[in-house]
């Protein structure tokens, strides 16, 4: 057997699924260029990094993107940044977030079906351990679990982003 091939393999042994992160947008988001910014969003989680599109002087910016992550260990929280693009120097950050998606996994592990459509299944308060900026509901949706969130951007003036989380199963990987 190949060594990658078998490094692949363990991989999908250990993945529980691929975690859909919707970037929806950002609201009142801080001003870094003269009269605007040029705002893009990148997530984290261990060596995983993925980013938005850039949307020009905007700083209530509607990116609607989804970005995907596999997802090994739920205990692991999500870093969320939010960057403004510059052309001639260092894109400035605007602010920064992390989410935990351990109540979202826990909420799909109760493997509910049937239920009707909106029907809230978990609710989280904002509190002091996370920057939810407003009460997070975990939802059955279309036949899908997902949570909708609005964090809070710390280690900046103002601003905040909506996403909303859902998960894909992929076949052969380890499963909730």
């Amino acid at each position: 057997m190949e060594e990658s091939n078998s490094t692949a393999k363990s991989l999908m042994e250990n993945l529980l699924g691929l975690l859909r992160v919707r970037i929806k947008r950002g609201v009142n988001l801080a001003i870094r260029d003269v009269r605007s910014s040029d705002p893009y969003v990148v997530i984290k989680m261990n060596n995983q990094k993925l980013k938005t599109r850039v949307i020009k002087k905007d700083v209530n910016p509607e990116w609607n993107e989804d970005l995907t992550l596999s997802i090994i260990n739920p205990n692991q929280k999500v870093k969320l940044t939010v960057y403004d693009h510059d052309t001639f120097s260092k894109d400035d950050k605007m602010g920064d977030a992390e989410f935990d998606i351990a109540p979202f996994i826990e909420a799909l592990k109760r493997n509910i079906t049937g239920i009707p459509n909106g029907t809230v299944i978990t609710r989280i308060q904002p509190s002091s351990h996370n920057l939810l900026a407003d009460e997070s509901c975990i939802t059955y949706s279309n036949g899908k679990v997902v949570q909708d969130m609005i964090l809070r951007l710390q280690n900046v003036e103002c601003g905040e982003v909506e996403i909303q989380l859902q998960w894909i199963d992929l076949p052969g990987s380890k499963g909730l």
